[in-house]
């Protein structure tokens, strides 16, 4: 049977909602400040995989649970489950596969086919960090911190912030942040760029990124999806190039069933309805 039929993966680390098209994915273990382990990282792949295949949610909203929104990476794990041999060149080759693997978890984020809208209470540590850079949208509470941790412990961060944050915020601060360690907080998040928006509670930012997500989800997915590409592709691309790909991209996607449904939506005051995501499902998966 192809995987975009199956059910949602069986989550632990993680809850998972699907309504109105709209997929809900939370942190659940405060107890543990939402620490990255294995089963973390395992689960977040597969999840992220199958919302990637099914045509179930138009866009994606992750949030967490307890004081903190992600303490990061789950230290005691190196040394323990996974250990890193830095003694032979075939050991620090095998450091370079691991983490390569590691990055291409938080990489689904950015190449999932819906938006990904991130809601940040408290702290947003270390590989945490990593996690909301390669998110479309972050939204944070007042109380909300960002912080590059791995410098803090004698280390680089190496899963996607220091790739991805100059790109969001002035190269400047990106550059303090990975030296210093310092705590960014939530009104300069805002101030450069690195949030949307900052709310008084939780409570606050999650409705407002469950709306978010909502209003998305009204519009035409597979316009959603260019739009995703198109930006992705500009952020690395000079204009020029990025406009020519523009070019062969519109020339996909264009849609004139769409255009038609979403201005007689418009005309008529009401809600537009359009066709979902093709379900996706791996070439291995059939035959």
């Amino acid at each position: 049977m192809p995987s975009h039929a199956s059910q949602p993966p069986a989550l632990t680390c993680f809850t998972l909602r699907l309504e109105q098209a709209v997929a809900h994915l939370v942190l659940n273990r405060p107890d543990a400040l939402n620490t990255m382990h294995p089963t973390f990282w395992r689960e977040l792949d597969e999840v992220l995989a199958w919302l990637h295949r099914s045509p179930a949610a138009r866009a994606l909203v992750i949030s967490s649970t307890g004081k903190h929104f992600s303490a990061g990476m789950a230290l005691e794990t190196f040394g323990g489950a996974i250990t890193l041999d830095e003694r032979t060149a075939e050991g620090r080759a095998a450091i370079f596969d691991l983490l390569t693997d590691m990055q291409a978890t938080f990489t689904r984020l950015e190449t999932l086919r819906i938006p990904v809208i991130v809601a940040i209470q408290g702290g947003c540590i270390g590989g945490a960090v990593d996690m909301v850079t390669a998110a479309c949208i972050r939204y944070c509470t007042a109380d909300a911190f960002f912080c590059v941790q791995e410098i803090n412990i004698g280390m680089v961060a190496d899963v996607g912030t220091l790739q991805r944050l100059p790109k969001l915020v002035p190269l400047g601060i990106a550059k303090e942040m990975a030296y210093t360690g310092r705590r960014l907080g939530a009104q300069r998040a805002l101030a450069c760029g690195l949030v949307n928006e900052v709310f008084d509670t939780p409570e606050a930012m999650l409705h407002a990124a469950l709306q978010c997500a909502a209003e998305i989800a009204t519009k035409p997915p597979v316009a959603v999806w260019g739009s995703k590409q198109a930006l992705n592709y500009a952020r690395d691309h000079s204009v020029d190039d990025s406009l020519r790909q523009m070019g062969w991209l519109q020339g996909a996607i264009w849609s004139t069933p769409n255009v038609r449904e979403a201005i007689g939506a418009m005309k008529d005051k009401r809600t537009p309805e359009f066709p979902p995501l093709a379900p996706l499902s791996r070439f291995a998966d059939h035959g």
